[in-house]
């Protein structure tokens, strides 16, 4: 694998600049990092490569193994990878980054881009945060390769690659420290031989471009400059530095198996024919009486011949044990929350944080590396802040409210008011309606002190208006507790 020293090493001319690139594409796709990122993704799209690729063979009397072209194969995936990175990521990110200052530093759309960024990270062990002036770009292990300081293990360099398809154009960019270059690669056809040649589409610029306007010359480009790093930064999906599919893919592939078998199963029916007097039937021939039976339900055996219908019961309890077995096997081995368990019934708040405690772990991991990578991001950007995340929880609505009432009394109105509406699921309500309430509460004292106009005694009436009139007294003053 290529390493930063090895890019200092390389003469400074444009064929071997375009040698190194390309050099490190291929070695980089010959890694087990980028292919196992490249399987984690098919797993996170629900194409787990395993059960797609899976062909069922069947044994001839000859010994030779051909498909089974003949019997079911259903090819259902479950989705429990996807299940996993979506709800580990959701439930550290899904509220947002919170800043103690003003935190509108890296645009409207940085907590989407760093979720985005997150599940990447997951997927494939790495994914790398560009901070391209004024937004963050995400790019995945699958397509980002790094470069590597040797000394201090620092990330120096990088090269992203695409290409839409093998017969279009391959297009790469170098990343440095000092600026970035872009490269392409077509194929080119000649003596009926196809030959691949690069070229430097761009030479090595400036990350940020210093513009001039003027009402003559209107805008141009006067000059470039960078930033005080490398605008690319790692962010590692956990300590172990590899894809959350580890030590997870053989579980969810067995559970793939037996539960595709066990369509299959029940498809064939376990229905098997006996043929008395079939001696000179082939296999090909047994395979075309079966086929004729099954279109026309109907037998006609030659002389001699006895056909008779033989079926098995399907041993399906085993099969459901071991399939509620493996499931709860890779919710522990995740560290997820089976929100099932849960929902099934009543949990009190106790059990619903203890549920939650391997998942809290988990995300106590992950929450470094985000971190991590937003001192990163921050000191590229010159920002300085404290970042702080907000945890999704699933909450027992009655008791958690039921808790909140009980300490009132003990607790400020405001403070009271925003950990209901927190609970119910109006927490971000709940600064518009303290201020309502502060609105309500202002008329009603003002109503409260309103002076009534005095009447007119009568003869024989006694004068009981001592207390109204002054403002004072039960009618004049409130009390609040």
């Amino acid at each position: 694998m290529q390493t930063y020293q090895d890019l200092t090493f390389v003469p400074q001319n444009d064929n071997n600049i375009i040698e190194f690139v390309m050099k490190c594409i291929n070695e980089y796709k010959a890694s087990e990092m980028y292919k196992t990122a490249v399987v984690a993704d098919q797993y996170f799209k629900k194409r787990n490569t395993t059960i797609v690729n899976y062909e069922k063979l069947i044994t001839t009397i000859t010994g030779e193994q051909v498909p089974d072209k003949w019997s079911a194969n259903h090819k259902v995936v479950s989705g429990f990878f996807k299940r996993f990175v979506t709800q580990q990521v959701q439930f550290l990110l899904g509220n947002g980054v919170s800043w103690e200052k003003d935190g509108d530093y890296f645009g409207k759309k940085f907590d989407n881009r760093l979720q985005k960024l997150a599940k990447e990270s997951l997927i494939g062990g790495i994914a790398y945060g560009f901070w391209n002036l004024d937004k963050l770009q995400v790019f995945s292990a699958r397509e980002f390769l790094p470069l590597w300081d040797e000394e201090t293990s620092a990330l120096r360099a990088g090269i992203r690659w695409w290409q839409i398809s093998p017969d279009k154009p391959l297009r790469a960019t170098l990343y440095e420290e000092d600026g970035y270059t872009e490269f392409e690669w077509k194929q080119r056809v000649s003596a009926e031989k196809t030959i691949t040649e690069g070229q430097i589409l761009n030479p090595k610029r400036g990350y940020v471009t210093v513009q001039k306007s003027s009402e003559v010359d209107g805008t141009e480009i006067v000059d470039y400059t960078n930033y005080s790093g490398f605008p690319v930064i790692p962010l590692w999906g956990n300590p172990e530095h590899q894809s959350e599919l580890v030590g997870i893919r053989d579980g969810i592939d067995e559970y793939d198996i037996i539960k595709n078998g066990y369509g299959n199963d029940l498809d064939n029916a376990q229905l098997y024919w006996i043929i008395k007097g079939a001696g000179g039937m082939d296999d090909t021939d047994l395979v075309r009486f079966l086929e004729r039976l099954k279109l026309t339900h109907a037998a006609a055996p030659a002389e001699g011949q006895d056909v008779q219908a033989q079926t098995i019961e399907i041993p399906y309890e085993a099969r459901e044990k071991l399939l509620d077995r493996i499931e709860r096997d890779l919710y522990r081995d995740y560290m997820a929350l089976n929100t099932e368990d849960l929902s099934s019934r009543n949990a009190t708040a106790t059990e619903i944080k203890a549920a939650y405690e391997p998942m809290n772990g988990k995300a106590d991991d992950f929450e470094y590396q985000i971190l991590e990578f937003l001192e990163g991001l921050m000191e590229i950007a010159g920002v300085e802040d404290t970042p702080t995340f907000t945890r999704s929880y699933i909450v027992n609505v009655q008791e958690e409210v039921q808790t909140v009432v009980s300490a009132a009394s003990y607790l400020s109105e405001d403070y009271v008011t925003e950990k209901i509406l927190t609970v119910l699921g109006d927490g971000d309500k709940a600064e518009e309606m303290l201020k309502e309430m502060s609105a309500d509460e202002i008329d009603r004292l003002a109503e409260d002190n309103q002076p009534e106009e005095e009447e007119e005694m009568t003869d024989g009436e006694e004068d009981r208006s001592g207390t109204r009139g002054n403002g004072t007294g039960p009618q004049g003053s409130r009390t609040e507790n």
